[in-house]
């Protein structure tokens, strides 16, 4: 009897087994059709923190101590890819526009470094281009706007570089908008969401063809960003808050707002944020998914990993070669290929072009050159060129006003 029990148990085990070799074969051929496009990616932080940036000190295909290498990313069917241009926010207001740009710098190089592997794509035409010739389109995010210091041209010569989004803040304030501590009360609100100069960069951005990218941000600020914007807006590597309660993902009423917004929501794998716990499994993560596509539709879901960024990911889910298994999860849970398709590349392109298509809208809208107000950027840190000659021309008109007034006391 003991032996029929070991039998039955070994026969149980070997058909779960198949089933399971049978959805990942299934994910295999599904991402032939459709790569995925994943919407954080830190690799060129590991770059800078363990390198110092010298690619020629790293061989990106034998890298090991990352969770990101060109083996890995080819076994998880990535086709395109946002790689953060991230500096943290100890940069803010010194060296955060010189580093930022250095982070730029190292995806361009990345890509000539290894030309068989990487493109460089800036549209949505470009990703599509590298899916046809199986290639890993490289794109650039910028994370958190203490990136731009406050600066409009800076933003704008981002753009010029290749930049296609930018995470308004990172785990700080910037001088005109607010970031997600701001809820956890752990910061305190220092511009009720987005200030009305951060109108203007949200407005500006839309101009650009820029995405809007709404991790790390307060809730005040998602609604603000989605009631301001004319395009649709990313959240690229954020989960679902009613499965994790942690201020880092998206409530229910701002996952209905991305819905009639047509957003998207690309979830995230850091495991604080899955289970709000340090530990979590792949089923966990495809709990968010399944929520999301509840809560917002399967239009309004995506994949954010943040590999590189944390220091935590679920069991299954070890590094960017696991992109399938989670693939197969998902068919497990009766996902419709078409629906994959969506979540995997679609979701993201139709954001892409729908950002396009704003810009062509606003083509023959001028560049906004509004500045911020200096007492919001003073620092020991900066000069006040251009403010001062604000500042010496009002003080002049005041003179005049002064001398006029003396003159008609005088005369009349």
């Amino acid at each position: 009897m003991a032996m029929m029990w070991a039998l039955l148990v070994l026969l149980c085990k070997s058909i779960v087994l198949v089933a399971a070799n049978d959805y990942l074969q299934e994910a295999l051929e599904v991402m032939n059709n459709s790569f995925v496009i994943d919407g954080h990616n830190d690799l060129p932080w590991q770059l800078l923190s363990k390198f110092n940036n010298q690619l020629s000190k790293v061989n990106l295909n034998t890298l090991e101590d990352t969770h990101t290498n060109i083996p890995k990313l080819q076994k998880g069917r990535v086709g395109a890819q946002f790689w953060a241009a991230y500096v943290p926010c100890d940069t803010q207001g010194k060296d955060a526009v010189k580093r930022t740009l250095e982070q730029i710098d190292v995806v361009h190089r990345m890509c000539e470094e290894y030309p068989d592997v990487f493109v460089f794509a800036d549209s949505a035409k470009g990703i599509e281009d590298a899916f046809h010739d199986r290639k890993i389109a490289s794109l650039i995010g910028v994370e958190g706007a203490h990136s731009i210091d406050s600066s409009l041209g800076t933003l704008r010569t981002f753009y010029k570089l290749g930049v296609r989004y930018m995470t308004l803040t990172h785990s700080c304030n910037a001088p005109w908008v607010d970031n997600w501590l701001v809820d956890s009360g752990r910061d305190s609100a220092e511009n009720n969401g987005i200030s009305e100069f951060g109108k203007k960069v949200i407005l500006e951005m839309n101009r650009l063809g820029m995405i809007i990218d709404l991790a790390h941000v307060s809730v005040k600020t998602m609604r603000d960003a989605l009631e301001i914007s004319k395009a649709p807006v990313i959240f690229s590597h954020s989960s679902a808050y009613s499965v994790c309660k942690h201020a880092r993902n998206v409530p229910d009423e701002v996952l209905q707002i991305v819905k009639e917004k047509n957003g998207l929501v690309m979830v995230n794998f850091y495991n604080n944020y899955v289970t709000c716990s340090n530990s979590a499994n792949i089923s966990d993560v495809a709990d968010h998914f399944d929520y999301i596509k509840k809560v917002a539709g399967i239009e309004s879901v995506g994949f954010g990993g943040d590999y590189d960024g944390v220091p935590r990911v679920p069991e299954g889910l070890e590094d960017v070669s696991k992109y399938p298994d989670l693939v197969a999860e998902l068919l497990k849970r009766n996902w419709t290929h078409d629906e994959l398709h969506k979540a995997l590349a679609q979701n993201l392109l139709r954001v892409f072009r729908e950002v396009e298509k704003v810009k062509n809208s606003m083509s023959s809208s001028p560049a906004t050159d509004a500045a911020i107000e200096y007492e919001k950027i003073k620092s020991d840190c900066r000069t006040s060129y251009g403010y001062d000659y604000n500042t010496a021309e009002r003080q002049l008109l005041g003179k005049a006003v002064l001398v006029l007034c003396l003159a008609y006391t005088l005369f009349f």
